[in-house]
Formats: C-alpha cells, sequence, structure tokens
C-alpha cells in the first residue's frame, strides 16, 4: 500500500455516505415540497373564495343576483371547482384547490361567506 492510499479510501467512503444520505433524505424533501405547495394552493384558493363571496354580497346588496357575481369573480379554473349558496343576505362560496391527487382535492373544502341586508 502506498502512503496516500487510505486518504483516498477515507474520502470514497464518505462521498458514498453522502450519496446514500441524499437518496435517503430526497423522499422527506419532496414531500415536503408536496406539502408547501398544497397549503399555498389551498390559501390562494380561499383568498379566490373570499373575493368571490363578497363579489356576489356586492351584487345581493345593489339588488343583482349574487350567484353570476360570485361566479364571474373566480378564475376558469376554480370556476369549475366552486360551489354557490345564496340564503337570505348571505353568500357563501365553496372552492376546492387545485391539487395533483384527487382524493386530496375533494377532501380539501374550503367556505367563505359575505352577509349584506338586502335592501328595502
Amino acid at each position: 500500500m502506498a502512503h496516500g492510499e487510505p486518504a483516498r479510501s477515507a474520502a470514497r467512503s464518505q462521498r458514498g455516505q453522502a450519496t446514500v444520505e441524499l437518496v435517503a433524505g430526497l423522499p422527506a424533501l419532496l414531500l415536503a415540497a408536496f406539502v408547501a405547495l398544497q397549503l399555498l394552493a389551498a390559501g390562494f384558493a380561499l383568498t379566490l373564495a373570499d373575493g368571490a363571496a363578497e363579489a356576489g354580497a356586492l351584487a345581493l346588496a345593489s339588488g343583482g343576483d349574487a350567484a353570476p357575481a360570485a361566479r364571474d369573480a373566480l378564475p376558469g379554473w376554480a370556476r369549475a371547482h366552486a360551489a354557490v349558496k345564496v340564503e337570505g343576505g348571505r353568500v357563501t362560496v365553496r372552492v376546492r384547490p387545485p391539487s395533483p391527487l384527487d382524493f386530496l382535492s375533494r377532501r380539501i373544502d374550503l367556505r367563505s361567506s359575505a352577509w349584506v341586508r338586502k335592501p328595502g
């Protein structure tokens, strides 16, 4: 054995250990990224539901139809995953956030309501 061989062997061993740690940690990193993106999508969908409920309540206050106004306040993808309910002066908008996992999207139900006194 030459003088520098134990040092090279130790360096190769450390590189192998780093590769194993990277491969072992990658699923956890991907899961954390997925959870973070899903939380961002849910927050964005809730913000859209808030705005749509307010738009519906404003339309109701001015004597208009709340449901179409609330739907029109949503972008196309959210409109396809939304439901609007009008009861008296309360407008409730339910939006499902986008998700690559359909079963997860169906389980997340975000609702926002706005209330207004009806004129008259």
